[in-house]
């Protein structure tokens, strides 16, 4: 009766679906959890593992951990070697040979478009979504010099940062997290810029330095966020993700992907996009630039809560009509 009390409290469910919990309550299935294995990946895959026992404590989760080509192939900016996709193909093949059950990603990780069989079933409550500044030598961005040397292997990161110091020299920071700030300590950077969420997550917030403000570096689509994929004909796996889903974040997140979705973007062009609720409608902005910094395009919109795609399809028409297009068009040839 507890889990139904916290079932009902937490999603408002009425008496109808009880019956239904309670057979999942019951059932002594075991979940087997695809992620990868950097310390972010695991805490995130053990994140949903705490969050599935809390409303079900019987439950057995397994982790599988995985290494994908993205976690292979380190000497190479993303926007070379194909894209964010690397990241999650293995652990999508995991579901499909039937290895395992659901897979947790990063969302700014995930591609728009899946493979047969495979969905998006839940998405959770959004982390703090900015990019933070880390430098062991400047208390702010501002701070640095003109010609300061800048870690990130982002080109979003890199178009936004260059606007602002043309003259900064960005070098490429791949790795995890403990890799990337082990690199700043050994002075190989003046600054490296990393995600606020990544850095809270790991127990890590100290070490940033400043919050870059969205209006001063939009973030990535989806970042913050993380998404649980799974079988869409596994019903029992289905049912219980749906406990984890966060609707609010959803909606932002559904905005910001169809912004992407409409562009064709990815790793390989400069694009940002950000939505939050507000006012019970949803507030957008996106960007799209030269890796160069030297031409950005912005737009921002309001929109209905109840069609998210549709907000994101306008803010990316707007940045096409400015001429957005021929910056994609140029860095996709």
């Amino acid at each position: 009766m507890m889990a139904n009390r916290r079932f009902k409290s937490s999603f408002g469910y009425n008496e109808s679906h009880y019956p239904y919990l309670q057979a999942l309550i019951l059932a002594n299935k075991i979940i087997r959890i695809a992620t990868r294995q950097s310390p972010l990946a695991l805490w995130q895959a053990n994140y949903v593992a705490a969050r599935l026992r809390a409303f079900f404590p019987d439950l057995e989760i397994e982790l599988i951990r995985m290494v994908t080509r993205g976690d292979k192939m380190l000497d190479a900016p993303l926007a070379k070697i194909g894209g964010k996709g690397l990241f999650v193909k293995e652990l999508e093949q995991g579901l499909l040979n039937g290895s395992a059950d659901i897979a947790v990603h990063s969302m700014k990780d995930v591609p728009v478009e899946f493979p047969e069989g495979l969905h998006l079933k839940t998405i959770m409550d959004r982390e703090d979504a900015t990019d933070a500044f880390v430098s062991n030598r400047f208390k702010r961005i501002d701070d640095l010099p003109s010609h300061a040397r800048i870690g990130t292997s982002s080109l979003r990161r890199q178009s936004q940062i260059k606007a602002l110091f043309p003259n900064a020299e960005i070098l490429p920071l791949r790795g995890n997290v403990n890799t990337r700030l082990e690199k700043l300590d050994n002075q190989h950077f003046d600054a490296i810029i990393l995600a606020s969420a990544g850095l809270k997550r790991l127990g890590m917030a100290d070490r940033i330095t400043h919050t870059l403000d969205t209006t001063y570096s939009l973030p990535a689509i989806g970042q913050g966020a993380i998404g649980i994929e799974c079988r869409i004909d596994d019903d029992e796996v289905n049912e219980r993700l749906a406990l984890l889903h966060d609707n609010d974040t959803a909606l932002c997140i559904n905005a910001e992907r169809a912004m992407n979705a409409c562009l064709n973007g990815g790793c390989q062009v400069p694009i940002a996009g950000y939505a939050i609720k507000q006012d019970h409608r949803l507030y957008m902005r996106g960007l799209v630039g030269t890796a160069d910094g030297s031409l950005i395009y912005r737009a921002e919109h309001w929109g209905d809560l109840n069609n998210p795609h549709s907000l994101g399809q306008t803010v990316a028409e707007d940045l096409l009509s400015q001429g957005a297009k021929q910056i994609l068009d140029d860095l996709l040839k």
